[in-house]
């Protein structure tokens, strides 16, 4: 399929909305965020942008209208065996907890914005994260000695309910809005920008403002691990690679392409994939033909359909797929047909040492980790977000507010979240990069691996493909 009539960049906020009508119509973008509710299977899948984990529609809504207090608890079969090894280092922290005074004074108020209540893709991760992280700081002294107090907006999958979420923050004061993931953001960055209010840590931006306007403090990298997926086909050896592109993520396509050109590689097919397909044999069949390597950038329900059409394929290709969409929800039943299939990400595996908080929080909180992946962008994103917030936040002199806030922000050129992404600047743009991604400030990637239908850590030494992702010179 010809792909010389896909966007090359996001020139402007027409053809970005364009683009972004794509995505909302296919319910695509952020599938790796980790929880697509597929209730009516249909349509809205969340694809690729974020994270992907088959949610069930929980009480996380009505218990984040308002601000948090308690994280949602659920039932926990989680990891029995990450559970206990977190307690165990968390016993032995710094941060054990019980070690802090108690938060007093004024809180410190953000906001999370998400979905929650809506037919299509919906994040409870997201907020169950965002909930458990207030619980667990508070519970070890709060942020600069004051609490945390996190509101999570539902912005219901409407650009006029995100728009009142941003007249929220606004009204309510809030500090900034942390580790979000939304369709809309473009309802909301430039309203809360008037009144510098951040919009923090998004693991997955994909609208103009929060990949141009400095109050969008980017820590996800999308569309980069795309280009991460190229690259290690390639450093694996492989040489005939297609790619199978789910549609509405048509963009991530130039950067990929971008990066086989600098490699000396050109796709041998791109194929286009419906999201709603029951069945697709016919496109594993021309994804495979011809290939020993295939780049498949599938939302996670897809990704079920997929790898079971992929199975019966028969085929020896190795397949390359997106962190928290090529997962373990998505391999069951077909483990030995995905096994040695490889992750791309943007944060190491929830299993390596830069997670061990959040595998406590998540256990302090009673979250079912079976239920919801929380090894997603989504997930590990939140959790990142705040870190990084609070990290700001207690080297602000004086008060702890919007401004204030947004001015330490601004001078960070080297933020250390203890190996989650890289050191981050963020007072150097990339200026020379991607056209209408300069507030991307992590360009790296990690790998991980299925095997035998279990994600494990395959590196984790972060790669700059960065440069990869431009047009050959």
């Amino acid at each position: 399929m010809s792909t010389t009539d896909h966007p090359r960049s996001i020139p402007n906020r027409r053809s970005w909305r364009r683009g972004l009508a794509l995505f909302a119509a296919a319910g695509l973008i952020v599938a790796a965020c980790g929880d697509d509710d597929d209730d009516d299977a249909s349509a809205t899948e969340s694809a690729t942008a974020a994270e992907t984990a088959t949610a069930s529609e929980t009480a996380t809504a009505e218990a984040t209208t308002a601000p948090t207090t308690e994280a949602p608890a659920s039932a926990t079969e989680a990891t029995a065996e990450s559970s206990a090894e977190s307690s165990a280092e968390a016993t032995a922290s710094s941060t054990a907890e019980g070690t802090a005074a108690a938060p007093t004074g004024d809180p410190i108020k953000v906001m999370t914005v998400t979905t929650l209540n809506a037919a299509g893709p919906t994040y409870e991760n997201i907020a169950n994260t965002a909930n458990a992280y207030a619980d667990y700081i508070n519970a070890r002294g709060g942020i600069a000695g004051h609490p945390l107090e996190v509101t999570v907006c539902d912005e219901q999958f409407d650009p006029a309910v995100a728009a009142t979420c941003a007249r929220q923050a606004v009204e309510e004061g809030m500090v900034s809005i942390v580790g979000s993931f939304t369709f809309f953001a473009e309802s909301i960055v430039p309203v809360i920008a008037e009144s510098d209010i951040t919009w923090f840590g998004a693991c997955c931006p994909i609208t103009p403002s929060e990949l141009t306007d400095p109050h969008s403090f980017n820590i996800g990298n999308q569309p980069m691990y795309a280009v991460g997926a190229v690259k290690k086909a390639v450093d694996d050896g492989c040489e005939n690679i297609n790619a199978v592109i789910i549609d509405g993520a048509q963009i991530f396509i130039p950067p990929m392409e971008n990066a086989m050109a600098n490699l000396g590689k050109t796709f041998g097919d791109v194929i286009i994939l419906p999201p709603t397909a029951q069945d697709y044999s016919a496109e594993v069949a021309q994804a495979t033909t011809d290939a020993d390597c295939v780049i498949s950038i599938i939302s996670e329900t897809p990704f079920i359909t997929w790898n079971t059409a992929w199975a019966q394929s028969g085929t020896d290709a190795q397949q390359y797929g997106p962190q928290g969409n090529l997962n373990e929800i998505s391999a069951k039943g077909n483990e030995e047909a995905t096994n040695g299939n490889i992750i791309v990400g943007m944060y190491p595996d929830i299993s390596t040492d830069p997670w061990t908080e959040y595998r406590t929080a998540l256990d302090e909180a009673g979250l079912d980790t079976t239920e919801l992946d929380y090894n997603s962008l989504g997930g590990m994103g939140t959790w990142a977000a705040y870190v990084g917030f609070t990290k700001i936040a207690e080297g602000i002199d004086g008060d702890i507010t919007a401004a204030s806030f947004y001015d330490a922000a601004s001078k960070t050129s080297s933020l250390d979240l203890g190996g989650m992404v890289p050191v981050l600047d963020f007072t150097q743009e990339w200026s020379d990069g991607l056209e209408g991604y300069n507030r991307l400030f992590n360009r790296s990637v990690v790998y991980s691996q299925l095997e035998n239908g279990k994600v494990v850590p395959l590196t984790t030494e972060f790669e700059d493909v960065g440069d990869l992702a431009l047009p050959p010179s």
